[in-house]
């Protein structure tokens, strides 16, 4: 069978028979859009960008493993966000690869925004990649520099009709170079009242010659929160129309259910029990990665983990040697009195740790050590059990609860060291 037919998005008859799961690992975005808040979360609300959790990709690959047990018919797993799928590409990548390797007979698909899609093609090709959704709300400059206040690119910041007029041509050449690989494509339209309501027959025009296989107008939703909480959403009879309108050049979208970032289970028919496994898996210990093969452990011998994050002068540094682990290295720590800087330092330090074990922690050394992709696990036992859970995802037995701004009684959070 094509796999098309099986996808629920691109072919309606699959709605009710076929499963999809979105795995909300790209928290990032590399635009900002008048519609968009990303912050707010209703477990009542089904919307683009919003998750109750976000995932590592091997926290995914676990949500991908209980999720299957639930449900028999997943045909389609995809990641649409929180933000945008190559904000942070190499989350989204590492997700793809990871569940390829386990899933190898599922539809792959992605959504984006397309500014930096055209980079990406190839990679996607690579990885069975098959279906691609890109959000296109117009092709005039003028239009889109109304919707998007900000697009960022190779760490620059455009703004105005210079944003606009970058955007439209990386969208347009992703599009020209997923055709190119014969990966299916679906245009996602957000129709604004006033904006570009009126330009949906145009772009439709556009996309159907450059191959897109089908396209989707959805209706705006005043987020709250958003620029645009209080502009007005479009009718259903104006919707109805422009699908009429599109079909002249499109096969239109008319069952599109404006999935969450989160996402599982029939279309518009979601899997009671989704939010409460991703949220289980969103806490669970990060395995350690191939380009961070190491576990840092803060501990005052060596056999146990007791040592909090701000006393330690040095770290344990383990690797994973056949079914046991092999100390490589005493690692110094930064100098104690730096404040935030001394968790910079430490971050480039440990950049080869997928790991951090320590039996206490502030919040803003976890925020920062996080960014820099290392998880931190607050515990208190036996090295080897941190080192289990971190290789081999085993529960860990004594784990301690992270506090919001300290991580002794002594310590005030400033990097000064406890004590």
């Amino acid at each position: 069978m094509e796999q098309t037919a099986v996808h629920p998005c691109f072919d309606k008859k699959a709605k009710l028979k076929y499963a999809r799961v979105h795995l909300p690992v790209a928290p990032k975005c590399n635009i900002q859009c008048n519609y968009c808040n990303r912050k707010y979360d209703c477990v009542n609300e089904s919307r683009p960008g919003i998750t109750t959790a976000v995932l590592s990709p091997y926290q995914a690959l676990e949500y991908m493993n209980r999720i299957s047990a639930k449900v028999k018919n997943i045909s389609t797993v995809g990641i649409a966000g929180p933000g945008d799928a190559f904000a942070d590409p190499e989350r989204t990548l590492e997700t793809l690869r990871l569940i390829k390797q386990n899933y190898p007979d599922k539809i792959f698909c992605i959504s984006t925004n397309g500014l930096v899609l055209a980079d990406y093609v190839d990679e996607l090709v690579k990885l069975d990649v098959t279906h691609v959704t890109i959000t296109m709300n117009s092709i005039r400059a003028d239009t889109v520099v109304n919707i998007y206040p900000y697009v960022r690119y190779n760490k620059r910041m455009y703004r105005g009709r210079q944003a606009a007029e970058l955007l439209i041509e990386k969208q347009k050449e992703g599009l020209r170079k997923l055709k190119e690989k014969n990966i299916k494509v679906k245009i996602n339209a957000v129709v604004i009242p006033g904006v570009n309501d009126h330009e949906m027959e145009e772009l439709a025009r556009y996309v159907a010659l450059e191959g897109a296989d089908t396209m989707n107008c959805i209706p705006l939703i005043p987020a709250d929160g958003s620029a645009w909480e209080d502009r007005e959403a479009p009718s259903h009879e104006m919707i109805r129309d422009i699908h009429n309108k599109i079909s002249a050049y499109i096969t239109p979208m008319t069952h599109c259910a404006r999935c969450r970032a989160d996402a599982a289970g029939l279309l518009g028919k979601d899997e009671p029990d989704v939010l409460k496994t991703l949220q289980q898996c969103s806490v669970l210990p990060v395995a350690v990665s191939p380009e961070k093969p190491y576990v840092a452990v803060a501990s005052y011998e060596g056999l146990l983990i007791n040592q909090h994050l701000g006393e330690a002068d040095h770290f344990y540094i383990y690797k994973q040697q056949g079914d046991g682990y092999e100390l490589v290295e005493k690692r110094p720590a930064p100098q104690r009195g730096e404040g935030d800087l001394r968790w910079i330092r430490l971050s480039k330090s440990l950049h080869d740790c997928g790991y951090v074990l320590v039996n206490g922690v502030g919040a803003k050394p976890v925020e920062i050590l996080e960014r820099s992709g290392i998880a931190v696990t607050e515990m208190s036992g036996l090295i080897e059990d941190g080192l289990d859970a971190a290789y081999k995802g085993k529960k860990l037995k004594a784990v301690l609860k992270v506090t919001p701004a300290k991580c002794g009684e002594a310590c005030n959070g400033n990097g000064m060291g406890c004590g």
